[in-house]
């Protein structure tokens, strides 16, 4: 038997060379691709995040599907009680027993402080859309976090800014008597301050308050031209109503430094008018925003909230970096993230820092009267954008050890 020529052999292992590469890049990420939505189900904030986060994941997936994929993808999801030790658990459950490549959404800051270092122990990615506390990307920012949607020093600074602007020189604070109501205050308080207002005093509430008649009375007493309302959720709701009995509105101005569009809707416009709010989303934006509520409405029976639109593009931007990267590992895909700006259709251009912070537009509204509003999600009059790099807090400025490197 002759022997092959040379030129066949060189071409035989030059092919078989490429198909171990091609076998080799594959086989770095799993079959299956799992994605965790780690959030608050049936608690104070299951409306702003909830179940409509994993049907915003899901959208997600589906769309990375049809511009071309390369991987299967599946959604999880989990409800950690608003509870730190529970949410760590079901993190570290998820990675060693289901493989889980990312977790997302967390939605209570102290959960999302302890799942973040979960995350970063087992070099898996943090998307850590919904966390509130901006010391998420400060003294506690891993290489494996990206904190989308928003943050405490955004929420505080530019509502401080947009009341001061009106003659809202003082402020008395009821807050969430846990982290992110202590970031929430911190934070826009830095700001009062900075531009020459001051804060009087504030009040702190425990999660799931339903009685504000007390804090309410503080805050009249006080003197003080706002009322900040540094928490969220069902307590955010129980406080604007019961200010609303209170004639708070009518006397001083209020603020929710931490409002979605769910929580309007549950408070009501009459109740509600004349809030100030700032949020990272709403649906009637643009033709971008309509068109993906409509598509969420179908699929979820209402408009998306901030935190379940926030879902949706960190997931789709998570797998999108996952391909280009072709790893799961955390440090790798984070990196792969932020080497250039990412065109998110519901929030604009975005680009995420060194120290995991995604930077984009914020905006300031004010919650519409009754008679102004059209339909039943009709609920915002946009009162200014703020741009990405003015919202947020400035990289050096929030002590994480990542940006020195």
């Amino acid at each position: 038997m002759s022997r092959p020529p040379r030129r066949l052999l060189a071409c035989l292992g030059a092919a078989t060379l490429i198909f171990l590469a091609a076998a080799t890049a594959r086989a770095q990420l799993p079959e299956i691709v799992k994605i965790g939505v780690l959030n608050d189900m049936s608690g104070p904030f299951a409306d702003q995040s909830g179940r409509g986060s994993v049907v915003a994941a899901q959208l997600a997936a589906e769309d990375f599907a049809a511009q071309g994929g390369g991987f299967r993808v599946q959604i999880l999801s989990a409800d950690h009680q608003n509870k730190p030790d529970i949410g760590a658990q079901i993190a570290r459950e998820w990675i060693d027993r289901e493989g889980v490549a990312t977790i997302t959404d967390a939605v209570n800051s102290a959960v999302g402080l302890a799942v973040n270092q979960v995350m970063a122990d087992k070099h898996r990615t943090f998307l850590a859309t919904n966390v509130g506390t901006s010391d998420l990307t400060g003294k506690f920012c891993q290489p494996t976090t990206v904190q989308w949607t928003m943050d405490t020093y955004a929420f505080g600074s530019t509502i401080a800014r947009a009341v001061m602007q009106q003659g809202g020189t003082s402020w008395y604070f009821i807050s969430f008597d846990y982290a992110l109501g202590a970031a929430l205050e911190r934070d826009a308080t830095a700001t009062i301050l900075a531009l020459g207002g001051k804060v009087v005093g504030s009040a702190k509430h425990p999660l799931g308050t339903t009685d504000f008649s007390s804090y309410l009375v503080q805050a009249q007493n006080s003197g003080a031209k706002v009322v900040g309302l540094a928490d969220t959720g069902t307590d955010l709701i129980n406080a604007v109503k019961q200010a609303a009995e209170f004639g708070i509105p009518r006397q001083q101005v209020l603020a929710g430094l931490f409002t979605q569009i769910v929580d309007v809707d549950s408070i009501g416009l009459q109740a509600a008018q004349g809030l100030l709010v700032t949020e990272a989303f709403y649906w009637d934006l643009n033709d971008d925003t309509r068109a993906f509520a409509r598509r969420f409405e179908q699929r979820f029976g209402r408009v998306p909230t901030a935190n379940q639109a926030g879902v949706y593009s960190s997931v789709l931007a998570w797998l999108q970096a996952v391909k280009a990267a072709n790893t799961i590992e955390g440090e790798k895909v984070v990196a792969e993230m932020q080497k250039a700006p990412i065109h998110d259709k519901l929030f604009g251009t975005v680009t995420v820092r060194k120290d995991g912070r995604a930077i984009h537009d914020m905006y300031t509204f004010r919650v519409k009267a009754p008679a102004q509003s059209r339909s039943r999600w009709d609920v915002y009059e946009r009162l200014a954008t703020i741009p990405g790099d003015e919202a947020f807090r400035p990289l050096d400025k929030g002590g994480c050890r990542l940006v020195a490197q």
